[in-house]
């Protein structure tokens, strides 16, 4: 390469995946400084007097670490668990099909499910604090025994201790009122230019403003919240001519919120609509007021009360969501099944359907877990069949047996598609490791099992894909099943009746279920904890975290904030000074990194993107999101990006990685290329590990890298070289207008 074709100044910007690494760690350096940005997402450079400052080439070595940025505390992280459900209930609504005609549609449904996660957490706390404890404990000596913190309630009049206890939901509405509300004005400073310079979907990532549209769906869900726990209460008393009138009125906020969430192209307007702002407003407000005219209602109303073990109409409000939401997510198959593009269609169509029936089943699972814990703990040890039939609601029993039986069902299957495919993995991974060290002496006999074996994992990540549409279709079945609740049955009675099985061991299934989603809980909030303190965590179930919080909230307003509002446009705003002011900047993005460059360079002034090459590797863009989310990563995106950049683009990927892959074409051996023109030079596969043999200057054999970043490895490095070289001929930038 000769001196002219270098640029004077070219700059390799390296953003790092979900691994959460630090900025020394991405620039494989010792010594580094920030140049830009603040500790939750900055740029950094290595020291300037440091001697490795430049890369391999004489570039200027800068990082983007945006690690943080989806994280943060501990409280925070604790939350997104908790939101868990509500996050993958926004994503589902991003993953609806590419085909346009169905978008109203998926939105729609997609926010009214929503919805309903909201409501199941008040009717959840309602469930703790109402009917447990002011309903039933209040009302037994045995319960009060002992407990002089509930006792004082004890000789009240039933209206006023559910008006004093019904403000434990009402508090809790008004924390993830608060909760979600603060990080709206989080990223005010890295909002996006408001010219659009490309037409992709993608390229709206993190380019939009969200804030409007998030201010009313807070504002919707927390009037519903509200008026879910009126009605609760209202259902609980006897008829008169009060309660039906505001019953009445009640059920009229909760159509006119269900209603709202039907017509995205109302919702959807941009800031400045204040009409619809003052109507959602007045409707929260509306909500709030009702709440506090209940609860005077109650309190001071003559003691009417219809009569019931459990508090009066909460089992068939709980009963009646479970139908609602098993509607919602048939009447969402069916849309997305008759919409779906013709010829090879991701996740066959239902990727939305999955993320959301698994978002519902995992509210319901933490709903009813929390109601059983505390049952149990007010039961004091009443055996297990006593309490399950004295206990909770029957739909909170069917709903533990449904999300037991799915997940089982699952576990078992994915056990059997392990073993099934197994060979038929090692088969094609042998012929992979025979084409890529054809000359391995006999001793590297047991490393090239290794190989194989590293290969033949990998390539287990296509049978998530069935494994996942049976996961979501069994748990919306499990939600579909704790509608039996309204016929007065329990599982066990139900089981012994038509399958013959003991009901005792029914009953241990269901406990054992129970004990199942405590764990499941605790696992991910330990998980959630060490996720951001150590790597391993952060590699395995920060993930999690990080890919659901780069979609913007655009179904649950109580979903985590997204932190592609600030990362995207902070990226393009720093790519587009160091272009401006003479510099050449090559991006280089590793796994989730190479997604966020994506939306980046779709965001680039045209006079900015002449300067600007790409490296990928580890990359999902094409094996997880063109699957996942086939309206924002589709063909024609991809081309656009390599278009933008002068296709100065190079995607490396290896057949030992689980995730990343190629994004035009495999160019496997004797496999057909794929994909013509300039797309056809993007993909480069290369080899993992580089060799078999142990080098004469180590001791054990170059390891395999899989998923890993590998800058410093020599195909790399290689890349590099010659993209630098290719921007030393790229032409200067024009004047921007």
């Amino acid at each position: 390469m000769s001196g002219s074709d270098i640029p004077r100044d070219v700059v390799e910007l390296r953003v790092h995946g979900v691994s959460g690494a630090s900025a020394a760690q991405v620039l494989d350096l010792q010594q580094t400084a920030q140049v830009a940005g603040d500790r939750s997402g900055g740029f950094y450079r290595p020291r300037p007097r440091c001697e490795d400052s430049t890369g391999a080439h004489g570039v200027t070595l800068e990082a983007y670490r945006w690690g943080d940025l989806p994280s943060g505390t501990v409280a925070r992280t604790l939350a997104v668990v908790f939101l868990l459900p509500f996050m993958l209930v926004n994503v589902a609504i991003w993953m609806r099909p590419a085909n346009p005609g169905s978008e109203a549609v998926v939105k729609s449904l997609c926010r009214l499910l929503a919805l309903t996660l909201t409501v199941l957490y008040v009717l959840a706390i309602a469930g703790v604090a109402v009917d447990l404890v002011g309903w039933k404990c209040l009302s037994s000596p045995r319960c009060l025994a002992g407990r002089s913190w509930l006792s004082w309630l004890s000789g009240r009049p039933v209206g006023l201790r559910l008006a004093v206890l019904a403000l434990v939901p009402a508090a809790a509405i008004g924390l993830i009122w608060r909760i979600s509300n603060r990080p709206g004005r989080t990223f005010e400073a890295f909002r996006a230019p408001d010219r659009e310079f490309s037409g992709s979907r993608l390229g709206t990532v993190g380019q939009w403003d969200a804030e409007p549209l998030v201010g009313r769906l807070r504002s919707i869900h927390v009037a519903a919240a509200f008026a879910t726990l009126d009605l609760t209460l209202l259902l609980a008393r006897a008829a008169s001519g009060a309660t039906i009138t505001l019953t009445v009125v009640t059920g009229v906020v909760l159509v006119v919120c269900a209603v709202l969430l039907c017509t995205p192209p109302l919702i959807d307007r941009a800031a400045g609509d204040q009409r619809l702002d003052r109507v959602t407003r007045t409707l929260r407000t509306v909500a709030v007021v009702l709440t506090v005219v209940v609860l005077a209602h109650l309190a001071t109303g003559p003691p009417q009360w219809h009569e019931g073990h459990g508090l009066p109409g909460y089992e068939t409000h709980l009963a009646g969501l479970f139908v609602a939401q098993t509607a919602l997510l048939a009447a969402l198959g069916v849309v997305l099944l008759c919409r779906r593009n013709r010829g090879a269609t991701p996740l066959f169509g239902l990727g939305a359907l999955v993320v959301a029936a698994t978002g519902i089943s995992l509210a319901v699972a933490y709903s009813a877990e929390l109601v059983y814990r505390v049952a149990d703990f007010l039961d004091r040890d009443v055996p297990t069949g006593e309490g399950i039939a004295t206990g909770p609601p029957r739909a909170y029993t069917w709903a533990i047996y449904g999300f037991f039986r799915a997940l089982l069902v699952t576990v078992i299957v994915a056990g059997l598609v392990i073993v099934l495919s197994r060979r038929s993995r090692r088969r094609a991974a042998a012929a992979i490791v025979a084409h890529d060290y054809p000359d391995a002496p006999a001793e590297a006999g047991p490393r090239l099992r290794q190989v194989r074996d590293a290969i033949a994992r990998a390539r287990f990540t296509e049978k998530l894909v069935p494994l996942a549409v049976l996961y979501g279709c069994l748990t919306g079945l499990a939600t579909a099943t704790t509608t039996v609740g309204l016929l007065g049955q329990f599982p066990d009675d139900v089981i012994e009746r038509h399958l013959g099985l003991p009901a005792d061991s029914v009953i241990f299934g269901i406990a054992f279920g129970s004990w199942v989603i405590a764990a499941i809980i605790l696992g991910l909030l330990v998980g959630g904890i060490f996720a951001y303190r150590t790597v391993p965590f952060r590699r395995h179930i920060g993930v999690l975290w990080d890919l659901g919080t780069f979609w913007p909230r655009a179904a649950h307003p109580f979903a985590p904030p997204c932190y592609s509002e600030r990362a995207v446009p902070e990226l393009a705003r720093r790519i587009t000074y160091l272009v401006e002011r003479g510099d050449a900047v090559l991006l280089t993005g590793h796994s989730h990194g190479s997604v966020l460059l994506a939306a980046t360079v779709l965001q680039l002034p045209p006079h900015v993107g002449g300067r600007v090459a790409l490296l990928t590797h580890g990359s999902p863009l094409r094996r997880l999101y063109a699957r996942l989310f086939p309206a924002y990563v589709d063909e024609a995106a991809l081309h656009e990006i390599g278009h933008r950049v002068g296709w100065r683009w190079v995607n490396l990927w290896s057949d030992a990685d689980p995730i990343g892959g190629w994004i035009f074409s495999a160019h496997r051996p004797h496999a057909p290329a794929g994909a013509s023109g300039p797309a056809a030079t993007v993909d480069r596969r290369y080899r993992d590990p580089r060799d078999v043999v142990t080098p004469p200057s180590d001791s054990v054999p170059p390891p395999i890298q899989g998923h890993w970043p590998g800058e410093s490895d020599q195909h790399f490095t290689e890349v590099v070289r010659e993209l630098v070289q290719r921007l030393g001929r790229a032409d200067p930038p024009d004047t921007p207008t």
